[in-house]
């Protein structure tokens, strides 16, 4: 109520300065093809826009208002609100622009050339004080299912072409990583090494390491990198900022940060570094996280960053079958996959982060993983009924029918990634067969029970561009427009829910609903210009859409 009576002020005021005489810094951007939401979820249309400063002032004006400093002409051309995308990893994304990409690899063979390919023109200088095995490759991009062999890799090939430097490839979808012997030797992973709980030593017949690691086996290797220190983070936020504003993302829900991570942004935040908005999810795993918690929540006066919620981690990922499972996988019967927070520990994290005042926000892709969510979540709202609004789970992604409905009842929203669908359409009935398919990736269900789904790519699990999702959303379709009808297209949804999920619910989900997520008299000026119309256009054009500026907060940040 407090935030809707301060918005309205704002509101108010900002109208009364518009056609006032005194001269205010307005910008008047005229003849344009605009689409926004109304804070009711109904879609309007405008024509030209005003804005003081970082706030919009007026839409669809029939006069133009006093005091304009900047007039600009629209040309026509379609403006939308900026797109929020409400699961993504920036750093992740920005260290994935500045290091060994093997996304699209059709091959083990390949992606061990593109490793070598990345070597050759990144050589180490050649009076270099660190000893080339403690010069580690990082990469990421890599998915099996997509190869013809349709098998895990092993270290061999990494062997034949590196065998002194250690090397970690992670798996497109984050829960699994490739290594070489170089990296098993120095984490002393051997036949002997049992596989920790929540995570996979794969092994082969012998018993031998393959140098595939699944989930929470991964940090066996991978605490063993050095650190980035504020000059390559710095260098993998900037990374990312250049390609998301060009996407026309404005806002980022960054899910799962380190402590370091979440000094590096307030760091940023309060230099003004930040070039789009983050709302940061702090890591439940980080050994700080109560310290952050006592911090409170962290919210910047020009809602460049905030930081009120915590990223837990429920289960893996179906691709590595690491995805909790209520029964086992159709396709490996022995297997239910993984808790990476066992079932006992949830009690007290959910406890830990509700007490706190915090939004919880918990990855569950698996059914099971799903409703033990559910279940602790209802239970905890009895303990903490002061805290029981706008709890999230990450991707729901396969959920048992009778479960969905849990979903409404208790406020919680499903914070999904459409191209997941589009990239699992391949392997999915593989993994849970068929009627399990019932509830997986399940949006039109969930919108028609009145939930609100927040939007997101998952980057860089996924390509970061929105348009991707707005496509796969609207069309169930891969880049390539099939199958033909679209992948189980009763679950399909309109462009303006597809558009909504991108913008005004994924705002709702971080509690910004109020400053962010449409284009209204009062809230802050985050729009972009494309090159089409996605609202009268074939849905098979939205991939192919072109962002040809991004605005923040009234100032233009990129344009094409």
């Amino acid at each position: 109520m407090k935030s809707m009576l301060k918005t309205l002020l704002r509101t108010s005021t900002l109208i009364l300065a518009l056609f006032s005489t005194s001269a205010f810094s307005l910008t008047f951007i005229e003849n344009v093809k605009g689409y926004t939401l109304n804070q009711q979820g109904k879609l309007i249309t405008f024509t030209n826009i005003a804005f003081e400063d970082e706030f919009i002032v007026g839409m669809n004006l029939t006069q133009e208002p006093g005091g304009i400093v900047t007039k600009i002409d629209g040309k026509g051309r379609v403006m939308l609100p900026g797109l929020i995308d409400a699961h993504g990893h920036i750093l992740g994304l920005g260290q994935n622009l500045l290091e060994i990409d093997l996304r699209g690899t059709k091959s083990e063979d390949e992606a061990v050339k593109r490793v070598l390919e990345f070597v050759s023109a990144h050589a180490l200088p050649k009076d270099s004080a660190k000893s080339t095995t403690t010069q580690w490759l990082i990469g990421r991009g890599w998915n099996q299912v997509l190869w013809s062999s349709n098998a895990f890799p092993s270290k061999e090939s990494l062997d034949a072409a590196l065998k002194d430097r250690p090397v970690v490839l992670s798996r497109v979808d984050g829960h699994a990583v490739w290594v070489n012997s170089a990296a098993l030797k120095l984490a002393g992973i051997d036949a002997n090494t049992p596989s920790p709980a929540g995570g996979e030593i794969v092994k082969d017949k012998n018993g031998q390491p393959t140098g595939v690691l699944i989930d929470n086996a991964e940090s066996l290797v991978t605490k063993l990198i050095p650190a980035a220190d504020v000059d390559q983070l710095s260098q993998q936020l900037n990374a990312a900022s250049e390609h998301l504003l060009s996407l026309g993302i404005t806002s980022v829900h960054d899910a799962g940060i380190s402590k370091q991570v979440y000094d590096f942004y307030q760091q940023q935040a309060q230099s003004g570094e930040l070039k789009f908005r983050i709302y940061a999810m702090i890591a439940a795993t980080d050994p700080q996280i109560n310290d952050m918690l006592a911090a409170g929540h962290i919210t910047t006066k020009n809602d460049m960053l905030s930081i009120r919620s915590v990223k837990a981690y429920g289960d893996g990922a179906l691709g590595s079958r690491g995805a909790a499972l209520i029964e086992p996988y159709s396709d490996d019967k022995d297997n239910h996959g993984l808790l990476v927070t066992p079932q006992e520990s949830l009690p007290s994290l959910f406890s830990q982060v509700l007490g706190a005042n915090f939004q919880l926000n918990f990855h569950a892709i698996g059914d099971r993983a799903n409703r033990l969510a559910l279940q602790q979540f209802a239970k905890t709202f009895k303990t903490f009924p002061e805290n029981t609004q706008r709890h999230r789970i990450e991707h729901a992604q396969v959920v048992a029918v009778e479960d969905i409905p849990l979903f409404k009842e208790l406020g919680i929203i499903p914070s999904m990634q459409p191209t997941h669908a589009t990239s699992d359409m391949n392997m999915a009935e593989d993994r849970i067969g068929k009627a399990r398919l019932k509830g997986a990736y399940a949006w039109r269900t969930f919108l028609d029970q009145g939930s609100r789904i927040a939007f997101g790519s998952d980057f860089p699990v996924e390509l970061a561009n929105a348009f991707h999702g707005l496509h796969a959303a609207v069309t169930r379709q891969s880049s390539e427009n099939e199958p033909k009808m679209g992948w189980i297209p009763e679950e399909k949804v309109s462009v303006e829910d597809a558009l909504r999920g991108f913008t005004l619910d994924a705002a709702y989900a971080a509690f910004q609903e109020d400053k962010l997520g449409t284009l209204e008299v009062g809230k802050r000026a985050d729009f972009i210009f494309i090159d089409r119309d996605i609202f009268t256009g074939p849905a098979s054009d939205i991939r192919d859409t072109q962002v040809l500026e991004t605005w923040i907060n009234g100032q233009q940040v990129f344009a094409k």
